[in-house]
């Protein structure tokens, strides 16, 4: 059987090496002068220009939004986008006091997981993978989708599909990394429904800890009270959590292992 990620070591990863899992395109870097409208960053880059960037992050960005700090951005110009520059990443303060990258795009996070997963590094938790399919139709009703849905071989030894959400995190206290970081009806919902898959299936959500600086995983219950609740729930019920570790520089994103499991911070 696999490891249970909640009895896991922290940091558990069979190589003991940190793995790319994706390369980046060159980024550029600067220093934030301000986020704004939510979708909108002014950032001051290094050869002194200054342009506006697409922000990929709707949330309030608890601990990681630093205007003064310094950012990456990825220059794409397309005629199909109003803005040429996104944020990718930004410099935080980590748990022992030195600065560290944080992947800020939650975009990304559905690409690093299938990655890991295609890598077959989650494959001592998952089981082997036979394929894989994006955001398919699920839950009451079937209103939402699924991020990921893995089909295991036929002679699997658990051939149950197995549902998989993926949630990004960068709020994080000390070493322990927290999710959500304000109040979101979706993720309880997601939970709820994640639950409602089981035993059919198995169900399986991935906090997405986007830095290196965390070795445990916990809800942010001072956050969102009921997600809290819903999360030890789906403990308790049978939903399994891995919370995967990863390492933002500028060329790659590397997986680095899971997270412990905590059901309260």
């Amino acid at each position: 059987m696999p490891t249970s990620p909640a009895s896991a070591s922290s940091g558990t990863n069979p190589s003991g090496q940190p793995v790319v899992v994706l390369p980046l395109e060159p980024l550029r870097e600067g220093v934030l002068l301000k986020r704004y409208k939510r979708f909108l960053a002014d950032v001051e880059l290094d050869d002194g220009e200054v342009v506006t960037a697409h922000c990929p992050n709707t949330g309030p960005m608890t601990g990681v939004l630093h205007p003064g700090g310094r950012v990456r951005l990825r220059h794409a110009p397309s005629p199909t986008r109003k803005l040429a520059w996104t944020w990718e990443q930004a410099e935080v303060p980590g748990a022992d006091g030195q600065p560290i990258w944080v992947g800020i795009n939650t975009a990304l996070p559905n690409r690093l997981v299938r990655a890991t997963i295609e890598a077959g590094l989650l494959e001592p938790w998952l089981g082997p993978i036979a394929a894989i399919k994006a955001e398919v139709a699920y839950g009451l009703n079937r209103r939402s989708r699924i991020d990921l849905l893995l089909s295991p071989p036929a002679d699997a030894p658990d051939p149950r599909p197995v549902y998989v959400e993926v949630k990004n995190t960068t709020w994080t206290a000390g070493d322990l990394a927290l999710f959500p970081d304000t109040v979101t009806e979706r993720g309880q919902k997601h939970l709820e429904e994640l639950m409602g898959v089981l035993p059919e299936a198995r169900a399986v959500l991935v906090p997405c800890l986007s830095r290196s600086d965390v070795s445990r995983f916990a809800p942010g219950d001072s956050a969102d009270p009921r997600y809290g609740e819903l999360f030890r729930q789906a403990l308790a019920a049978g939903v399994e959590v891995l919370p995967c570790v990863y390492d933002f520089s500028d060329e790659a994103v590397c997986w680095r292992g899971l997270a412990a499991v905590q059901p309260r911070a």
